[in-house]
Order: structure tokens, then C-alpha cells, then sequence
């Protein structure tokens, strides 16, 4: 997306890409934008827009990944200082907000009981039926020119515990920066 999230009065570049990295780029006077901001997410981004979403008169960036989550990153300062000694006071609309997202959560953690007692007791009833849950998978696999390699990336909405890849040819598996799996390897079997 273009938007002035700067607030400068040129739009920038916003930029989301598959493995997490927000950037906001500006185009100054150099022939090729300057990268001035970058934010790591934990799971691919699947658009991203920017405008004025959560309060006037401050810019924001949402994005929305591959889970379904949408994330915002605000101009609005999150922090504030009192001077030595003075009691940092909340506004009401912050207290009002505060109070409000707790309720909220209380409601969420009181539904997610009763839904874990349900399938507690429709898991132990005689009529119980077991299935395999119901996943999409997103799985790239490029080509990168630069070292003659190829990325094989995949996301699911769950935890990844193993992967298996079996080739009829001798492969050389390389580590990257964002890898936190165990790579162990075992001989081509020739049958």
C-alpha cells in the first residue's frame, strides 16, 4: 500500500511481505526509496493497508496474516512521562478502554471453559468419533537465483512438529537465519 504514515506529505511505501517483515519505505531525494521503518511479525503477511482506524489524528498500519490475525502498528505515543515525584493519571477514555478490554477478556477466558468442559464430555461418551482436524497449508517453493537454491516454506495454522522430505536424489539441506528446527538426515534407501 502507499500512504503518508510519516505524516511529511509524500505518501511511502508500505510493505508487507511472507515472512513477517513489515517495512515503510520513503522516497526522498535519492533515485531509490530509503527503508526508514521495519517490523517483525511471527507468520507471513497477507495484505496490509494504512489509514486512520483507531483514533482521529493518528495514522495507523494494519496488516492481516496468514492465520487470520490482524495486527496494527499506530502513531499514537503509548507511553507518557510524569515529572519526578507527580502520579502518571489516566484519562477517563483510557481508563474506559482499559476496563473494556478486561471484561472482554474475562468473557473470552469464561467461554474458552466451557468450550474445553464440552469436549471434555463429548470426548469421553460412548458415542465419541474421532477426526483429523482440517487444515490449510501454504507452502512455497522458489528458486533463489542468487546461490542456485531453492526456499521451501511452509505455514499452517497449528504447530509444526516434523517434516519429512524424501528424494529420489542426493539433496544438501542449507540453514537459514530464521530456522529453529533440528535437521537430522538419513540415507537414500536405492529400492
Amino acid at each position: 500500500d502507499s500512504f503518508d504514515i510519516l505524516g511529511d506529505g509524500v505518501k511511502e511505501l508500505l510493505v508487507g511481505r511472507d515472512d513477517g517483515m513489515i517495512e515503510i519505505y520513503s522516497f526522498e531525494s535519492a533515485d531509490e526509496p530509503v527503508l526508514r521503518h521495519e517490523y517483525a511479525l511471527s507468520e507471513s503477511i497477507a495484505s496490509i493497508q494504512g489509514g486512520c482506524v483507531g483514533k482521529d489524528g493518528y495514522d495507523e498500519i494494519l496488516a492481516a496474516t496468514y492465520s487470520g490475525w490482524l495486527t496494527g502498528l499506530t502513531t499514537e505515543p503509548v507511553h507518557r512521562e510524569g515529572g519526578s515525584g507527580e502520579e502518571l493519571k489516566l484519562s477517563q477514555e483510557m481508563q474506559n478502554k482499559i476496563s473494556s478490554l478486561r471484561n472482554e477478556l474475562e468473557q473470552l477466558q469464561i467461554k474458552v471453559l466451557h468450550e474445553r468442559e464440552k469436549y471434555q464430555q463429548s470426548s469421553q461418551s460412548s458415542t465419541a468419533v474421532s477426526s483429523v482436524p482440517a487444515f490449510s497449508v501454504n507452502d512455497k517453493f522458489t528458486l533463489n537465483k542468487d546461490d542456485a537454491s531453492y526456499s521451501l516454506i511452509l505455514e499452517v495454522q497449528t504447530a509444526i512438529d516434523n517434516v519429512l522430505v524424501q528424494s529420489d536424489v542426493p539433496l544438501d539441506l542449507l540453514d537459514v537465519e530464521k530456522n529453529s528446527a533440528v535437521v537430522s538426515f538419513s540415507s537414500c534407501d536405492s529400492e
